[in-house]
């Protein structure tokens, strides 16, 4: 349907723009019940929301003819989570705005407070910004809220996610009573309920995510692998699709800084967004991405918020998504405005059951596939150069002149050859991956043991997490009691009363017997030390048939058993005071 009566200088730029017909999303807050009220809407990113409230505000903002009159204090407040995404709102609302006389003042991290300050004595209609700089603008008296007549919370659930819910409350108080307040969150858990409860009169409830979810321009896949394949499963994608930008999602910094030092060293034109980088930083790593000098970006979910890249045509899940929601806001980043995006999630075999729950809940089609093998990437790149190679080119007479001497030296297909070669030299290799079948699965298990622990014997301690047991201060007390050194000890596994270890059966005789002789002689010489008659797993099996509860381990990249992980420790605590060591 064509967008509803509107001001004519809103009709005119989203013409000019292309808007043609609103998104469900837009036709909601548009519809003639949804006029001056409150509103709480449930909406996705790239459901096309910024565009939706900011039609939605346009009765507080403009008059009988359609245009803004001069103000001296803000008439419209809204606050988003991030500064990427605070300042891609403040550009919507110019475009959108820019005909009618409204001015737009931004206020986030990473600006010259002064020059805000400035902006917000001018007299701007909008104010747009973070929670935290815009606190602190009103603490100083530079923002003045008394004449506010409608407020947008955007993502509001990322914000009490992040930890804003006393700046918004400071900045809700501050605000007239009578003003308007919308709240649009991808979710609405308990806390935005209370906010909602709190600060809305009579909200209208709006919700376009069931509209929203399987967006038909994302293709979504599920590439199932080996936790230790992880990373080379990532190169293999990256190579096969070659999309023009592609973006990378890590649940932690630490994965976001290991997964951008493997694909930089790999030859990847890559960058990395995480709460470890400054806002400087950031801005570098974006501009490289629209600059093209890079085509990856590894982020984790907060980071990435608010981003907005034309280019983006390819999302991996490095790690897997926490739930449905977070699966879609992810994904969104790719299939905007009706480009043609790929979602592809990486799921290690044991947690394929998890990852189709979660589909379900998101009311998503996930075709379910290999990796793409080191074959089928060749055979690409093999169509890719030979569709470069062949498209229509001016050649300059510099050039016919080089290819002339080059002719003169070699043939025809020698020259081709050099081309090919030099072309496939500038790619990243692809990886031979392991064959998705149970028995190759196995043999790379196999393979997988630390040289010399191929043939090991489990001890036991009578120590766990219960007594704070660490393999820091664990290790150095084995080397001591059993006369051996660190290189000697396999995986520790620390339980909740005891902790099992592997020691190599050709040292295990030596081990024990220089145990039994440390009894007492040594610092945490009344530590119980004896071979296990159980494995780490039997244990653990005896211990859920008793009603126990379960013990977890952390997986994917950089976790215990995940591609590039070390000695094994696991569940993994943070560290705390035991024994002391030497």
């Amino acid at each position: 349907m064509p967008f509803p009566q509107l001001p004519p200088a809103l009709g005119e730029t989203l013409a000019t723009r292309g808007y043609l017909e609103p998104t469900p999303v837009q036709a909601a807050v548009l519809e003639p019940g949804a006029a001056g009220r409150d509103l709480l809407v449930s909406a996705q990113t790239g459901s096309g929301k910024t565009v939706a409230f900011g039609m939605a505000m346009a009765p507080e903002l403009l008059g009988t003819d359609g245009l803004a009159q001069p103000v001296s204090q803000p008439v419209a407040l809204v606050i988003a989570p991030t500064r990427e995404l605070a300042l891609q709102v403040s550009r919507e609302l110019m475009w959108l705005y820019g005909t009618a006389r409204v001015r737009v003042a931004t206020c986030v991290g990473g600006m010259d407070p002064s020059k805000e300050r400035r902006a917000l004595r001018d007299g701007p209609h909008i104010v747009v910004g973070t929670p935290g700089r815009l606190r602190d603008h009103h603490e100083r008296g530079a923002l003045d809220l008394a004449g506010l007549r409608t407020i947008v919370l955007d993502e509001a659930d990322e914000m009490l996610d992040m930890g804003f819910r006393e700046d918004l409350e400071e900045l809700l108080d501050a605000t007239p009573e009578g003003r308007r307040t919308m709240l649009f969150s991808a979710t609405i858990p308990s806390q935005i309920a209370a906010l909602a409860r709190r600060y809305q009169r009579d909200a209208l409830r709006i919700s376009t995510v069931g509209d929203d979810r399987g967006h038909g321009d994302i293709t979504y896949q599920a590439v199932t692998v080996s936790p230790a394949e992880i990373e080379h499963a990532v190169v293999n994608l990256l190579r096969f699709h070659e999309a023009e930008t592609a973006m990378l999602f890590c649940a932690t910094r630490e994965n976001v800084r290991r997964l951008h030092a493997l694909l930089q060293e790999r030859g990847f034109g890559v960058v990395a967004l995480s709460g470890e980088h400054s806002q400087s930083e950031r801005n570098q790593a974006l501009q490289a991405l629209r600059d093209r000098r890079a085509r990856v970006c590894v982020a984790t979910d907060v980071a990435a918020r608010g981003i907005d890249l034309p280019t983006l045509s390819l999302v991996i899940h490095v790690e897997i998504p926490r739930d449905a929601e977070t699966l879609q806001h992810r994904s969104g980043r790719t299939g905007r405005a009706g480009k043609k995006g790929t979602a592809v999630l990486i799921v290690p075999y044991q947690r394929r059951k998890r990852v189709e729950s979660m589909l379900r809940g998101a009311r998503v089609e996930a075709q379910w596939i290999d990796p793409p093998s080191a074959e089928a990437i060749r055979h690409n790149d093999r169509q890719r150069l030979l569709d470069a190679l062949l498209q229509p080119v001016d050649f300059d007479e510099e050039d016919r002149a080089l290819a002339a001497r080059l002719l003169a030296e070699r043939s025809p297909e020698d020259i081709a050859a050099a081309l090919v070669r030099a072309h496939r030299a500038a790619l990243p290799q692809a990886e031979e991956l392991v064959a998705n079948t149970p028995a190759a699965r196995e043999a790379q298990r196999q393979e997988r043991h630390r040289p010399g622990f191929e043939d090991i014997v489990w001890f036991r301690m009578d120590v766990g997490r219960r007594q704070n047991a660490d393999a820091r201060w664990i290790l150095p007390l084995l080397c001591r009691r059993g006369h051996i050194t660190r290189n000697e000890i396999g995986a520790i596994r620390i339980g909740p009363a005891e902790t099992h270890f592997q020691i190599p059966r050709a040292i295990a005789d030596k081990f024990a017997a220089a145990v039994l002789r440390t009894v007492g002689t040594e610092e945490g010489g009344d530590i119980m030390i004896e071979v296990a008659t159980e494995t780490p797993r039997e244990t653990a099996r005896q211990h859920r048939k008793a009603g126990g509860p379960q013990e977890r381990h952390r997986g994917g990249p950089g976790g215990p058993g995940g591609p590039g992980g070390g000695r094994k420790v696991w569940p993994k605590k943070p560290h705390r005071k035991g024994p002391k060591p030497n």
